[in-house]
């Protein structure tokens, strides 16, 4: 054997070893995972349904291929070649297959197609395996108990069944096109068929093996044309969405009779193997695309000539069933419409007598809170919040919103001299506990009131984080090993650090040599196999991402954006919402996203110290989640089964509701002249924040829903008219008690003008008082952020709250200062939300403007201290703005030339003209 042949056989068994221990290692680590989470059942399952697949399809894939290449090699002996014949432009080109054929049969051909073909086997059968989710829906769907009327077929038809019938149309066309790649490429190589003609020339042997290759291609169309007919349900024109006129006058006969058609031409293939002539396979395509291309040019005549006409009248009975199936996908033909007339009269008694929804207004906004929280409770530069999430909590008696974040550990943001291995995995391995306050309070300083603040965590409302540490969370997944022999950093104390050692049963047991080679070959860590700090009883944690861990146990379920922690038994657990999803509900309106069905089927949790990841039906009505259940019988948890301290912490998940709405802005027009016409389109409404317009995010508010008795935890978006910044509706959403998923529907009267965010937003710039006072203080070294303006119902009226941050410009840390409220034609601010709204209900009552001297967040100068001393308010009589302001002018003037004896004048006279008294300390 010669030295180079030999040296490609070493490198191609060295390259096939790393391959094969690559996914050895990768299958029992996975095994040790599953079975540390007592999964190891789904695992089991997941990985035979893999198998089971990639072997049948390869068998298949193999056997079709080898099939023609062995054929193709038989039908190229010398007796079929083509004779060479060259012109005199050709004489002096080398011809590869004249030197092969020169080599005789001394290349081994079978050996060269067996191989050719496992290989491309490979291919076909990897993207089959890993669809081994559609091939177990299929098996064990569910039927829906909905059956639609164009054919017939149960919903579960086209959900569960329909894309595997799509997966094996396109692994037939693969396997008949590699199946002809290597036949045509046999040929080529040993002189039976030559490009270098036009057209080529082929040798009568292929041409009657094409022929047949030909044919199954035509059978394969003749299947996607029988597949195409139930596809008529999932397509749209712009009106329609699924099956329409056209479709049910030309397409669902036009498609049987191109089914027929391409068997007829299939046929005609097959027959060419003794004519091997090109007139028949000419014929077979005229046959099957002649028509199809007819079909095409009459689908325009026919909606130009008889639909558009008379479109609504001709589409109405398809245009009903898109809308009743919509919102039969998206859960809306459950929605409740009420009435909401806003004649209420609301007054300060009123509105004190909404207590509990008064009180529970979110007056911190978690986009700025969140940079509030980093700078207050990081603590140390290797702490981070990733967002702050909403929830609520029974404190003291009152049901309470609350804002809350959990402190986790970046291991990113430790020094670099810090970035050691023993730091990122052994001692750096978890967050501590989390900050929450309330929704609607605020200290002296304008700063939030904290529930659960520092480390150790401490509460003065109650709550037990007795076992605060956060090893799973949002945080980017890395690997820590824990009961090492270093002790892991806990928590800081002044100058000190305090250590401890993990007590949970979380992670996979790491010690001894072969899990320790394992888990190295896994990661490409050296340090694994040969450091001295794992030992006996060490634990290796790894995906530790909570969105990842969940998505890698049931990659099958759509996960939220937003999970968030509850605080559970003294330590953290996280909730995620999870979603069964298809995109094949007939008649359906497809979103943004490509689905056209959804569910929140499965309420997620994550212990925060453990890992331990458990699944809990929501929605056991559901065809797709009680799929699952049969195929992972070990795997779901019903909801009852959550503890009650968790499952009062579900709630409604913004972006179920987001996509909702988003559908229901178009689909809550359930008559099919108004759908047709596009009278009543809705859209979400608009608002400023940092100085951009954005999208409104729906947002939980505590309330009183109109007619009912007590204050629940609902999800709401206010909705306008498309085009429009006026209000048409509000959406709700119930999170609390049994009622809980249940969606409503406040529509407005048609009669009256309801304002919407956007436009409450620009009375609020247009206000003299307001806009002069927030140019004060943007000119100051301050900048004014604005947070989310909510629209609260209250009493059958609308009452608009914004709160209003100041931060130093280029600080990092916004302190609430004002409430800006709005309730018919007035526009007041306040320092707090009583004092604001004492003022909105107060007949003749003046809006409370004060000036920058309470709210500048940084340490002022001498000349801001001189501005503060004379502009804090000591009268209620309102201020002559005009003098005031030319005050201002002169002190800014004097400011800029140095010359503060009349910059302090003109702040005195300022003060005076303001009718102001001694500035309070500035912290």
């Amino acid at each position: 054997m010669r030295p180079r042949t030999l040296l490609f056989i070493v490198a191609a068994i060295i390259i096939a070893a790393l391959v094969i221990l690559s996914l050895l290692d990768q299958f029992f680590v996975d095994l040790l995972w599953f079975r540390s989470l007592g999964y190891e059942s789904v695992f089991a399952t997941e990985i035979i349904a893999e198998v089971a697949i990639f072997a049948a399809v390869w068998v298949i894939a193999f056997v079709a291929i080898l099939i023609s290449g062995l054929v193709a090699i038989g039908l190229s002996r010398d007796r079929e070649r083509l004779r060479v014949v060259r012109r005199p432009d050709q004489m002096s080109e080398v011809n590869l297959p004249e030197l092969i054929r020169a080599l005789g049969e001394r290349v081994p051909w079978k050996t060269i197609v067996a191989i050719a073909a496992a290989i491309l086997a490979i291919l076909a059968a990897q993207g089959e395996s890993a669809s081994w989710d559609t091939y177990l829906q299929a098996f064990y769907g569910v039927p829906f108990g909905l059956t639609e009327k164009a054919f017939g077929n149960d919903i579960s038809f086209y959900v569960f069944s329909l894309p595997l019938l799509e997966d094996f149309r396109d692994l037939f066309l693969l396997i008949i096109f590699l199946a002809a790649a290597v036949a045509i490429a046999v040929y080529w190589a040993r002189g039976a068929l030559d490009f270098r003609d036009s057209p080529p020339r082929v040798a009568p042997g292929a041409a009657a093996h094409l022929s047949v290759l030909l044919a199954f291609f035509f059978l394969q169309r003749g299947m996607s044309y029988w597949l195409a007919r139930f596809g008529l349900l999932l397509h749209t024109n712009g009106v329609v969405f699924g099956l329409r006129y056209v479709d049910a006058l030309l397409w669902k006969p036009g498609l049987w009779l191109l089914v027929i058609l391409s068997i007829i031409a299939a046929f005609l293939c097959f027959t060419n193997i003794r004519e091997k002539g090109l007139r028949r396979p000419v014929i077979a395509a005229v046959i099957v695309f002649g028509p199809a291309l007819i079909l095409n040019f009459i689908q325009p005549v026919i909606e130009r000539l008889w639909v558009k006409p008379d479109e609504l009248r001709i589409e109405r009975p398809y245009l009903e069933r898109n809308i009743a199936m919509t919102r039969r996908a998206y859960k809306l033909d459950e929605v409740d419409v009420k009435p909401f007339g806003g004649k209420g009269e609301l007054t300060l008694a009123s509105v004190h007598e909404d207590e509990p929804t008064i009180k529970n207004i979110r007056l911190w906004d978690p986009r700025p809170l969140i940079a509030t929280y980093r700078q207050l409770q990081e603590i140390r530069l290797y702490y981070d919040f990733k967002d702050v999430d909403i929830d609520r909590y029974n404190i003291q008696g009152n049901y309470t919103q609350v804002m809350l974040s959990a402190r986790e550990m970046n291991i990113a943001q430790l020094p670099d001299n810090a970035q050691t291995w023993v730091n990122q995995h052994l001692k750096f391995t978890h967050g501590s506990g989390l900050a929450m306050s309330p929704v609607n309070e605020k200290d002296s300083e304008g700063l939030p009131i904290f529930f659960i603040k520092d480390i150790p965590a401490s509460s003065d409302a109650g709550f037990d984080v007795s076992q605060p540490a956060v090893y799973y969370g949002e945080e980017p997944d890395n690997y820590c090993v824990v009961d090492s022999a270093t002790p892991e950093f806990d928590y800081p104390s002044g100058t000190k650090n305090v250590f401890s050692y993990y007590k949970g049963s979380g992670g996979v047991p790491v010690s001894g040599f072969w899990r320790r080679l394992l888990f190295s070959f896994y990661y490409r860590d050296i340090n694994l196999l040969v450091t001295e700090n794992i030992i006996a009883k060490s634990r290796i944690m790894f995906r530790r991402n909570i969105t990842g861990r969940i998505a890698y146990i049931a990659p099958f379920l759509h996960l939220d954006r937003d999970p968030y922690p509850v605080v559970h038994d003294g330590h953290l657990v996280w909730i995620l919402d999870a979603y069964t999803t298809s995109d094949h509900f007939p008649y359906s309106q497809r979103n943004a996203d490509g689905i056209n069905y959804i569910r929140n089927s499965i309420k997620a949790t994550v212990d925060a110290y453990t890992g331990q990841t458990t699944f809990y039906v929501a929605d056991p009505d559901d065809p797709i989640i009680r799929t699952w259940e049969r195929i992972f019988p070990g795997l779901f948890k019903p909801l009852d089964a959550m503890p009650p301290d968790l499952h009062a912490h579900i709630r409604y998940p913004e972006d179920l509701f987001l996509i909702q709405a988003d559908i229901y802005s178009t689909y809550h027009m359930v008559d099919p002249q108004v759908f047709y016409n596009r009278e009543d389109l809705w859209g979400f409404p608009r608002e400023n924040y940092a100085g951009q317009t954005v999208q409104m995010q729906p947002y939980y508010v505590i309330m009183r829903l109109p007619g009912e008795m007590h204050e629940e935890y609902i999800l709401m978006l206010p909705m306008v008219p498309q085009g429009r910044d006026n209000m048409i509706s509000w959406l709700a959403a119930r999170c609390d008690g049994a009622d809980y998923g249940h969606l409503f529907e406040y529509s407005f009267s048609k009669d009256k003008l309801f304002y919407g965010p956007y436009q409450i937003q620009a009375r609020i710039n247009q206000s003299p008082d307001i806009s002069k006072q927030l140019a004060l203080w943007n000119q100051m070294g301050s900048k004014v952020v604005l947070g989310n303006l909510l629209v609260i119902p209250v009493q059958d009226s609308l009452l608009y709250v914004e709160p209003l941050y100041i931060r130093a410009e280029n600080g990092q840390l916004p302190e609430l200062q004002r409430v800006i409220a709005s309730y018919s034609d007035r526009v007041v601010m306040g320092d707090t939300l009583n004092s604001t709204l004492d003022a909105l209900f107060t007949t003749g009552a003046a809006p409370i403007a004060p000036t920058i001297a309470e709210v500048t967040p940084s340490a002022p100068s001498k000349p801001a201290q001189q501005f503060a001393a004379a502009a804090r308010p000591a009268v209620s009589a309102p201020p002559d703005l005009k003098a005031a302001a030319g005050h201002y002018n002169r002190a800014l003037s004097a400011l800029r030339s140095g010359d503060w004896t009349s910059f302090g004048n003109e702040m005195s006279a300022l003060g005076r003209e303001l009718g102001q008294g001694p500035a309070r300390p500035h912290h």
